[in-house]
């Protein structure tokens, strides 16, 4: 499978869920590491019908020279994600838990004591578990900066305030399932912390 193929599929995936609504969020993986480039999702489509060629190679930095495509304007941090963690792809999503959780818990998010945590590569319990949280902001820079301030390599996960989350694996399947048990950690915390 191509990496503009695997890209698609996940999309769609997350499109199902309401995780990718219209033209939002974007994906990404690794294509090289000597210099790093990642194939990132392109910009302005909708991410539920993206075919393979809807991806554009990109530095380190988020550029590309590519003439037609344009990479997401978040492709700078997933380059700065990718090179500081060492993953292979790097997912972000407007999933709703996130965005809820960061509101209530703008320090970072705790979580232990939770089943799901193995899912996220954790213990399940006697494991405290933060996600870090970031103020948004439309500078891929800052955003890169808060991330590598805050980056610990066993939380392979950043949350952008009133935006959404980033997770990141070895590889789109392991991000994928990083994803999907974060999501249910943070929406178990939400809900069980309206009691």
């Amino acid at each position: 499978m191509t990496p503009g193929e695997a890209l698609a599929a996940e999309c769609a995936r997350y499109t199902a869920m309401g995780w990718m609504r219209g033209t939002s969020g974007n994906l990404s993986v690794v294509v090289g590491r000597d210099p790093l480039r990642l194939a990132v999702t392109a910009s302005g489509k909708d991410k539920g019908e993206l075919g393979p060629d809807d991806v554009v190679i990109i530095d380190a930095e988020g550029r590309t020279d590519d003439p037609v495509r344009v990479p997401s304007a978040e492709a700078g941090l997933h380059g700065r994600i990718a090179a500081v963690s060492g993953a292979g792809a790097v997912v972000h999503v407007h999933a709703l838990a996130p965005v809820v959780a960061a509101e209530r818990w703008p320090g970072g998010v705790e979580l232990r004591d939770l089943e799901m945590l193995k899912g996220f590569g954790r213990q399940a319990h006697d494991d405290l578990v933060v996600v870090p949280v970031v103020p948004n902001s439309q500078d891929m820079r800052e955003l890169g900066d808060a991330f590598e301030a805050g980056f610990r390599a066993d939380v392979p996960a950043l949350i952008v305030a009133r935006h959404g989350v980033y997770v990141w694996g070895d590889d789109l399947y392991q991000a994928r399932h990083r994803l999907e048990c974060l999501e249910w950690l943070l929406r178990f915390a939400v809900e069980t912390s309206r009691r």
